[in-house]
């Protein structure tokens, strides 16, 4: 992941200024300007990391802000931690040394990304050794916090699944509401073939077997099994198989989402079906416990 990409300089830097870690009165107050630190990022329970590079891009997005900011610091990590790694309770994640008040000034905003993104990449490695063994992919969803979905996807990658659509140019994708806006799954598809950009293909969401049924015949490309049950699901994937013979062996990618929890993926995986979408990936994740302690250098 590239931190040093415009975008997620910007997503950085937004959150130092919500935090105006600049303007960090406690520190100013206590601290001597001139005071150095070592602080030790620690993991206070058994993760999978993800985000250890911001922890440098900060400070730098930091110095950029602050511009009176000019003393050296170092950020070291073992060379066993690394983005994906599986991280054990009170692991060290990593080690800075810097200005006393710089680092307790961009503590938060450091934790925060850290805790987050290895929350989704835990519980996403959770998920992946649940369906380990069959060919079922784990897709993450656009169900991301507002304005970190570079963050959130990024986190699901290292935890070992897969992004769907990154952003509504990315795919066509024909849901509930564009088919009943459409007039129906028929027009809907009538639409999309037709007004395509490109060689995107155009997977359509389907409720039924019914459904399916009329969106094989119409031209789909790829099906989204929506709240489907995994009976349902198993023959759905049957059907998807017959049909893709039926056009020349060209297989039709198949994914299943709603109501997909730790307790069930599996059974869906063991249908044979392409891909898992979960949204509580990005939606729900619960935060990785991380601490920083900081002492005098």
């Amino acid at each position: 992941m590239d931190w040093n990409s415009r975008r997620l300089t910007a997503i950085l830097e937004n959150a130092l200024v919500e935090d105006r870690a600049t303007r960090d009165a406690t520190s100013y107050a206590c601290i001597d300007p001139n005071q150095r630190a070592t602080a030790t990022i620690i993991s206070k329970q058994d993760c999978i990391l993800a985000g250890i590079g911001c922890v440098a891009r900060i400070l730098d997005v930091y110095a950029a802000l602050d511009g009176a900011v000019t003393a050296h610091y170092e950020v070291t990590t073992h060379p066993e931690i690394f983005d994906g790694v599986r991280l054990h309770k009170g692991q060290s994640v990593a080690v800075i040394r810097h200005n006393a008040r710089v680092i307790l000034s961009c503590e938060r905003v450091i934790l925060n990304f850290l805790q987050r993104m290895s929350g989704i990449a835990t519980l996403t490695r959770k998920f992946v050794e649940a369906v380990s063994g069959t060919k079922a992919r784990i897709l993450d969803t656009r169900k991301t916090a507002p304005g970190l979905r570079v963050i959130d996807k990024n986190a699901v990658r290292c935890g070992g699944g897969q992004n769907h659509r990154l952003d509504l140019s990315d795919g066509v994708l024909i849901k509930n509401n564009h088919i009943a806006l459409a007039g129906g799954i028929v027009p809907a598809l009538e639409h999309a073939i037709r007004n395509r950009r490109g060689s995107q293909i155009i997977e359509v969401e389907v409720r039924t077997l019914e459904e399916l049924e009329l969106a094989l015949a119409h031209g789909g490309e790829a099906i989204l099994l929506d709240n489907m049950s995994v009976d349902d699901v198993r023959c759905a994937v049957e059907l998807c198989s017959q049909t893709g013979g039926q056009r020349g062996s060209r297989h039709i990618p198949v994914e299943c989402s709603g109501g997909i929890r730790l307790e069930n993926v599996r059974a869906y995986a063991e249908t044979g079906v392409d891909f898992i979408s979960v949204g509580l990936l990005t939606h729900s994740p619960q935060a990785v416990d991380m601490s920083m302690r900081v002492v005098p250098a």
